[in-house]
């Protein structure tokens, strides 16, 4: 299965991006059949530019390259969804994502709110692309640590697997309490201090949220396909 170029009366077909990882919209591009090949052949998004008329990498004059993860076609095989690792802002404005503009909604029910035009206030991304985000802040923060060496994640870091494994513990306990309690404001707070230690000790100990994501993907998988796995001890 490939693209049908012929059905565009330009021969360029929309290409979606999406960043991999965290699941936000980064920007809209256009293939034609010899950019689409050449993306495919080497792994880095190549466009068709409308206004160069050219081919263009992304990233070949800042270096904000977009490295392919995946590449799906729609049901009519006439728009792809790219799903890439960006290697720095996608937007040329500097921004995460070209979609930044927010713009007037007519409301949805008697009474609802209309969002005003919000300039540079920032496409969010989904639930689980937060998290996402968060954790290759901390990864980064291991990596990176004379970026900001003052920072909370950097300090805990250089404390060692002990010490974060103490404050997974803690912050548990804690959590379990509010919940018991029926503080859900707390409860709220708890669970967000939780869930961040839980990715620092993730990373200390060389793992990541997507290898946990991986496992419960797996159970889903296997779940939804009628099978039972063994409860735990």
């Amino acid at each position: 299965m490939d693209l049908d170029f012929q059905k565009m009366p330009d021969q360029l077909v929309p290409a979606i991006v999406q960043d991999a990882a965290t699941g936000q919209v980064l920007m809209l591009g256009y293939f034609n059949a010899e950019a689409w090949h050449k993306t495919q052949a080497e792994g880095r998004v190549t466009f068709f530019s409308r206004s160069k008329q050219r081919l263009w990498t992304k990233g070949e004059t800042s270096g904000h390259y977009l490295q392919v993860a995946s590449l799906h076609l729609d049901c009519d095989q006439d728009t792809v969804l790219v799903r890439a690792h960006p290697a720095g802002p996608t937007c040329h404005r500097g921004t995460t994502s070209c979609f930044e503009t927010e713009v007037p909604v007519a409301p949805a029910a008697p009474g609802a709110q209309t969002t005003a035009v919000v300039v540079g206030a920032g496409l969010p991304a989904p639930a689980v692309g937060l998290l996402a985000e968060l954790d290759q802040l901390i990864e980064r923060r291991r990596q990176f640590p004379a970026e900001e060496p003052g920072s909370y994640t950097v300090r805990l870091f250089e404390k060692g697997l002990a010490r974060i494994a103490q404050k997974v513990g803690e912050e548990a306990v804690e959590t379990v309490i509010d919940a018991m309690a029926g503080n859900r404001v707390g409860l709220a707070g708890e669970a967000a201090d939780l869930v961040y230690h839980l990715l620092v000790l993730l990373r200390v100990s060389g793992s990541s949220l997507e290898e946990m994501l991986t496992v419960l993907r797996q159970r889903h998988q296997t779940i939804a396909a009628g099978q039972r796995r063994p409860l735990p001890e």
